[in-house]
């Protein structure tokens, strides 16, 4: 353990992090402290960033709400030890050493690295408690998955594909569209090159459910896809408002409109948040399920990382090594 450590510092709202020189944190009884390997970004730094995230912080803050590491010290803390490989789901993870309470770490797989766990939770959590609680996603549906080929869409892919479901994918380029293939997209649809959405996605066979982390004219059209008996995941806001949707729509086609955000749960209903990172695990194990990050980059370009999400410009998720 050292006396000072590096950590990503946002120093002013809008503003992009920069790298400081921090005191270490001190071990404590009841806290587990983990030295990081990596953390990954999600849409919901930027927003933080921004000062526009639903749970705001004042700066200076450290940005990341996950990734990976090995305890330093457990704290006396049942199940967990010194050495342990873990996830760490909390605030302030793009620092070389966090303080978190023992309910944001569990334990990972042997077989699973950095790279890999860095970005696992928020991703793959969001997509498998959305499809399989709320969504009821079932063999044989029809799944809608927007922005398919980012850090959330991907996963939805690759879990609704596990799962059984015919996975339409949207996404902007026939690149993108390539990758939500491989992760087990039966068709895709290019954004880009489609004047009308919901037309195109009425014509494959429309949907039983959509996943929307995009939101704005996109989950407009693809909500107006539904067939009688849909539900429609709000996860997010990428096109950078949420969707205008009819209500009487949803009322006359018997349609549920559910929104879910994954961090809520963590008070909502924890054992719902690790029995589904448990069963993550699990399919992890048995190779249905294959993560990969977009971009991997050392902290000093982490203001690089930042401009990668904003920009649009990266397939998967973008992870910092520590």
């Amino acid at each position: 353990m050292t006396d000072m450590i590096r950590a990503a510092m946002i120093e002013a709202l809008g503003q992009d992090p920069v790298i400081r020189t921090i005191p270490a944190p001190a071990p404590q009884a009841g806290r587990v402290l983990v030295r990081m390997a990596a953390s990954a970004l999600n849409f919901a730094d930027l927003l933080k960033a921004r000062g526009q995230y639903q749970e705001p912080a004042d700066p200076p803050f450290v940005p990341g709400l996950e990734g990976a590491g090995t305890i330093l010290s457990a704290g006396g803390c049942p199940g967990l030890e010194a050495g342990m490989r873990v996830v760490v789901s909390a605030p302030g993870t793009m620092a070389e050493q966090v303080l978190v309470d023992p309910q944001a770490v569990q334990p990972m797989p042997d077989a699973m690295g950095w790279d890999q766990a860095a970005g696992f939770q928020v991703a793959y959590g969001t997509s498998h408690l959305a499809l399989a609680g709320r969504g009821g996603l079932a063999e044989g549906d029809r799944l809608v998955v927007l922005g398919a080929a980012g850090g959330v869409g991907l996963t939805a892919v690759e879990i609704g594909a596990a799962m059984g479901a015919h996975v339409v994918a949207v996404a902007r380029g026939a690149d993108k569209l390539e990758v939500a293939r491989r992760a087990g997209a039966a068709e895709g649809i290019d954004s880009a090159d489609c004047p009308d959405l919901r037309a195109a996605l009425r014509a494959l066979g429309g949907a039983d459910v959509v996943y929307d982390p995009v939101g704005a004219e996109p989950g407009e059209a693809a909500f107006g896809a539904l067939r009688p008996g849909g539900r429609f995941l709000a996860i997010g806001f990428a096109g950078g408002r949420p969707p205008t949707l009819p209500l009487n729509h949803a009322l006359v086609k018997n349609i549920a409109i559910h929104g879910f955000y994954w961090g809520g749960y963590r008070s909502l209903d924890p054992q719902a948040l690790q029995g589904s990172m448990c069963a993550l695990f699990d399919l992890f194990e048995a190779g249905r399920l294959s993560p990969v990050a977009g971009d991997v980059l050392p902290l000093d370009q982490v203001a690089r990382g930042f401009g990668l999400l904003r920009d649009r410009k990266s397939v998967g998720k973008v992870v910092i090594t520590l």
